[in-house]
């Protein structure tokens, strides 16, 4: 696991009520989160890692390993 799923899993937990270890290939609607829940959660992402992810980049994210790869992909 990166470094970037490590924060990921972190705000998951702190965040969002899953209740069991998140699956990163899995999508968030899988886990039955609410798509508010999902809105609110991509803030504290982007807000955790400083970046700002395009409107049309949302759906080239499928679920937490998309995310970290695409984070990963724009660090610097």
């Amino acid at each position: 696991m990166t470094s970037t799923e490590d924060r990921l899993r972190t705000l998951v937990d702190d965040h969002l009520d899953i209740g069991r270890d998140v699956d990163f290939d899995a999508g968030l609607g899988e886990a039955g989160v609410s798509s508010v829940d999902r809105v609110a959660f991509m803030k504290v992402v982007t807000e955790e890692f400083n970046l700002t992810i395009p409107s049309e980049d949302y759906p080239k994210i499928q679920n937490l390993r998309d995310l970290a790869g695409y984070i990963d992909s724009r660090a610097g």
